[in-house]
């Protein structure tokens, strides 16, 4: 038997998200009060993770490709169709603050997006020194084809689950997002 508790080959098929396989020596990750099926578990969980996380990656890298747009400008776009589905008009001053952007920037991606024939650019009703910003008819299909359906699969696997599943989840995950560094 290794160090690390894996026999001979065991490594190879080994998950590289155990910590019997990366950190033996339990530098970082303390491991040896969980027993073999909770550690199992445990890195299956990850490894879940992992996938879910890949497979949310693809979706945003489809239709970022799909649209020929960066990530910010993806963002500005979800903003603006949300605003619109909404019955809100979306501004660039509402866009820099949602984005954490300066005005400067957002009149970067509200270039390109126009450029792309993803926005309009249209006076604002009620406020002369300002713009109102829409998504073309055209980009508000396509997010919904990629992204709808992607974001209703999520919302029904959510919905499946039981009040108190629910919760548990919720609690792993904020807990899981505190391990994050600030910006």
């Amino acid at each position: 038997m290794a160090k690390n508790g894996l026999g001979p080959g065991e490594a190879e098929k080994s998950s590289m998200m155990d910590p019997r396989l990366l950190d033996p020596d339990e530098e970082l990750v303390k491991h040896r009060w969980l027993d073999d099926a909770e550690l199992d578990q445990t890195v299956r969980l990850l490894e879940s993770l992992r996938r879910w996380h890949n497979a949310e990656r693809s979706t945003s890298e489809a239709m970022r490709k799909d649209m020929d747009l960066g990530e910010s400008d993806m963002r500005a776009l979800r903003y603006i169709i949300a605003a619109q589905v909404n019955q809100r008009l979306a501004t660039p001053s509402e866009l820099a603050q949602h984005l954490g952007l300066s005005t400067a920037a957002v009149t970067k991606v509200l270039d390109r997006l126009a450029e792309r024939d993803h926005i309009r650019r249209l006076p604002h009703p009620e406020d002369r020194r300002s713009t109102a910003i829409e998504a073309t008819d055209e980009t508000r299909k396509t997010a919904r084809r990629i992204v709808g359906r992607s974001h209703a699969g999520r919302f029904n696997v959510a919905a499946a689950l039981t009040a108190e599943e629910r919760e548990v989840v919720i609690g792993f995950l904020d807990a899981l997002s505190a391990t994050v560094p600030p910006e």
